[in-house]
């Protein structure tokens, strides 16, 4: 199993992706950078990191393959196993793991993981079609010598009482200030340009992306009686889902039944199959709802996951 693969497709759309008994693949956002030596400009992107730190099983990847390859969770959760398994063998060989687009582990001298980042790959879709490149360097000594030599031809602009009394340079100044200010306004419509066709092809990937992201589906045979709370609204992008239903009815009872358990449940919308999702809980904080995430599915539902989504609350 190709497993850098999977691992790769999430990386585009979560921040942490855990390999379950191995370790997790982090991504943090960095600005955009200029080499100030060689004039190279470089896009924002996403820097990827290893923590062999974490490596309890929040079920995402596991999730991830099931719906791909259209296989039960447990089987996809086996293969995980098997293949963590053989990654563990070849480190402790004295061998390095390469993942395509991602990085290389190995095993240092006292056995801990080093992790070398690949940077082929730009995970951040909103630099979407951006790529590096160089700019001309900016050469304001040599203008300064043109005007120079100008003042040597024409000496009747060089001494200060006519410098005073006919201020010629200071219209030159002006064209040439100008003629500068046009310039940035075509650059700009230039780079406005630029932006609005790298912001149609990030929707067009993102799209194609979305086509790849689990959903958990549950079944109530017996639904429980509709009951209503007043609750305080929740906010926050990190949500935890509870299931997804075809029948917005079965949805409701799914709410009230989760609320009798004493969880802040409620509706996050339909999916792009007409499923209605509802959520135990949100949080606008990752690390507190992946907490949340690994108590529900100790305690309550094991096929419980985690949704990475602003709702406008």
């Amino acid at each position: 199993m190709q497993l850098e693969t999977y691992i790769s497709d999430l990386l585009y759309r979560y921040e942490c992706v855990t390999v379950p008994e191995f370790g997790a693949f982090l991504t943090q956002k960095t600005s955009a950078t200029i080499n100030e030596a060689t004039h190279a400009f470089y896009p924002p992107k996403k820097t990827i990191s290893f923590n062999e730190q974490i490596r309890q099983n929040d079920g995402l990847l596991a999730h991830y393959i099931a719906d791909v390859e259209k296989i039960p969770f447990e089987e996809a959760a086996n293969q995980v196993i098997n293949r963590v398994k053989s990654l563990k063998s070849i480190l402790t060989q004295g061998e390095t793991i390469s993942f395509d687009n991602i990085g290389a582990l190995k095993l240092n001298e006292e056995g801990n993981m080093l992790f070398e980042p690949s940077y082929h790959l730009n995970y951040l879709t909103d630099a979407f079609g951006l790529s590096q490149f160089v700019s001309p360097e900016v050469t304001r000594e040599i203008y300064k010598e043109e005007v120079e030599q100008i003042e040597k031809v024409i000496p009747l602009t060089v001494t200060p009482e006519k410098r005073k009394s006919r201020p010629y340079f200071k219209y030159a100044a002006v064209a040439l200030l100008a003629l500068t200010i046009g310039g940035f306004a075509a650059s700009n419509y230039y780079v406005n340009q630029v932006e609005t066709h790298n912001q149609l092809a990030q929707e067009e990937a993102t799209q194609q992306l979305e086509t790849k992201i689990q959903e958990a589906t549950f079944v109530i045979e017996n639904p429980l009686p509709a009951i209503t709370f007043n609750v305080t609204k929740q906010t926050g992008n990190y949500h935890i889902v509870a299931g997804a239903f075809r029948v917005e009815e079965n949805c409701d009872k799914k709410i009230s039944q989760l609320k009798a358990e004493g969880f802040k449940a409620r509706k996050i919308g339909a999916n792009k199959y007409g499923l209605h999702q509802v959520a135990y809980s949100s949080h606008n904080d990752r690390l507190e709802a992946l907490k949340a995430l690994r108590d529900i599915k100790k305690s309550h539902n094991k096929d419980a996951w985690l949704l990475v989504k602003n709702l406008n609350n």
